[in-house]
């Protein structure tokens, strides 16, 4: 026998009292506007916004922030005509605990069977919701077909899903990190050093100062344990800027910086175009 469908209203007290900050969902699977109060937020934003504001509103103002988990809220006479009109149920996956790597196409779960850990899957019209246990930056479009929502963001409550939820893993917090951009020009295939100056002397002086150096933007490197894309640019950044005018660094030196990079899955041609972001970054 088919079990009776839950009124979105019911299944949001249900996940309320379980902990899970629901809204209610319009027309769409969007959120409802902004009340007239609350329009253009002319009244400074709700408190756990971005931009914390003083917004106390009792309405369902504010999309993802108005998420609740209080059952006198979910049930106030307020919210009683948004429930009439919705269409179902959304909740926020940060405030939650959660991050919701969202898949919406065959290739997208194609790509993220190879490429992710499993995890809790929960099916969509389109295609799948992976839930990781974990919060973090929510991003649309990270790759084709992918989004991630979390923090700040808002999801479908389509079920509680089949399999174990597992801890949110570093792949996917990397996905939310932008590359740098690739220079408008083509990379060099080698990296040209800037010449010395100050008629060949050191300003650094003494070899084992750099030597220190190169040793520890090696060591920052070696430890990334995310995001490693942004370290390798910032290190890069940071190597430039403090011995790349003098003329103390050398292709050994470069080599070494890239070597450490590319242990850490960076590409060569992801090791050039940092590189030349840097040193553009530096007017270099």
């Amino acid at each position: 026998m088919t079990q009776p469908t839950l009124h979105p209203q019911h299944m949001a007290l249900s996940l309320a009292a379980s902990g899970v900050p629901v809204l209610p969902l319009r027309q769409g699977k969007v959120p409802f506007g902004n009340c007239r109060s609350c329009a253009g937020n002319a009244c400074g934003g709700r408190p756990n916004m971005k931009a914390a504001g003083p917004c106390r509103c009792p309405g369902v103002c504010h999309a993802w922030a108005a998420a609740t988990t209080v059952p006198a809220i979910v049930s106030s006479p307020t919210w009683a005509a948004a429930w009439r009109q919705a269409v179902c149920v959304g909740y926020h996956p940060g405030g939650a605990g959660l991050t919701v790597v969202d898949l919406d196409n065959a290739e997208a779960i194609a790509w993220a069977r190879t490429a992710l850990p499993t995890t809790r899957v929960v099916p969509t019209t389109r295609g799948e919701h992976w839930i990781y246990q974990g919060t973090m930056r929510s991003v649309n479009g990270v790759r084709d077909g992918v989004d991630i929502k979390s923090a700040m963001s808002y999801a479908r409550w389509l079920g509680p899903g089949t399999g174990t939820m597992t801890t949110l893993p570093d792949v996917v917090r990397a996905l939310a990190v932008k590359e740098q951009p690739a220079p408008i020009r083509p990379a060099p295939q080698v990296v040209t050093v800037p010449s010395r100056t100050g008629n060949g002397e050191c300003r650094h002086r003494a070899p084992a100062y750099l030597d220190r150096g190169i040793a520890m933007a090696e060591h920052r490197i070696t430890e990334a344990s995310s995001a490693v894309h942004t370290t390798v640019y910032r290190t890069f950044l940071a190597v430039l800027s403090a011995h790349g005018r003098c003329g103390c660094l050398t292709d050994a030196h470069v080599t070494r910086l890239f070597a450490a990079a590319q242990a850490k899955g960076e590409s060569p041609r992801h090791c050039t175009d940092a590189w030349t972001n840097a040193r553009t970054a530096l007017g270099m």
